[in-house]
């Protein structure tokens, strides 16, 4: 199994493709799904588009499904919120254009590897450290980021299958709680890590 956010090793064009390209392209996406997507038709031509991305990575429906299962929920919580306070036209469109920009995302992060990518960002950040922004702190910021994403998808799974373990409804009590207080902890080992070497 694939967890979100870990790199997917291939030969494919958007594999070969430089991080920064991959980077730049993915804000130009999310940002033209934002501000274009604003009828039904529109989105689906732009969820054909993001289909032909994950085919240009040769990337299969399982892979982006495992990607996108764990959103599901955020999803569905945005969607009846849509639904009470406007119609559901604007909840499609809404959730729509989330799932897309959150594929989008899984994409590259599909087909970079996380060192490059740092790479990439510390050497078009580099002009800032001119002007004393240490830029070190944050390569390191953004790595536990991308870091801890597969760890909170894995926290999530462990979470569930707890639950149906023992046969318990799936509610926030249930699931959230322990979710955020695994997340706490994690974050506080990540802390107690850098300290320990000396990062303030």
């Amino acid at each position: 199994m694939n967890p979100l956010g870990t790199y997917l090793p291939g030969h494919s064009l958007l594999h070969r493709a430089s991080p920064g390209v991959k980077l730049l392209g993915l804000a130009a996406g999310i940002l033209v799904i934002t501000l274009c997507v604003r009828t039904l038709p529109a989105l689906g031509i732009a969820a054909a588009a993001v289909v032909a991305v994950y085919a240009l990575a040769g990337i299969g429906p399982a892979t982006a499904w495992r990607q996108f299962r764990p959103t599901l929920w955020i999803l569905l919580f945005v969607f009846v919120f849509q639904l009470v306070f406007t119609d559901w036209r604007r909840a499609v469109l809404l959730c729509g254009i989330l799932a897309l920009s959150v594929l989008l995302a899984a994409v590259v992060s599909l087909t970079t590897r996380t060192t490059d990518m740092l790479d990439s960002l510390t050497r078009a950040m580099s002009p800032l450290s001119k002007l004393g922004v240490r830029t070190d702190l944050i390569a390191i910021s953004l790595a536990l980021t991308i870091r801890t994403i597969p760890l909170i998808v894995e926290i999530a799974g462990q979470v569930d299958e707890a639950r149906r373990a023992r046969g318990l409804r799936p509610g926030a009590r249930i699931l959230v709680a322990p979710i955020v207080i695994a997340a706490l902890r994690t974050a506080d080992g990540f802390a107690e890590s850098l300290s320990a070497r000396g990062l303030d």
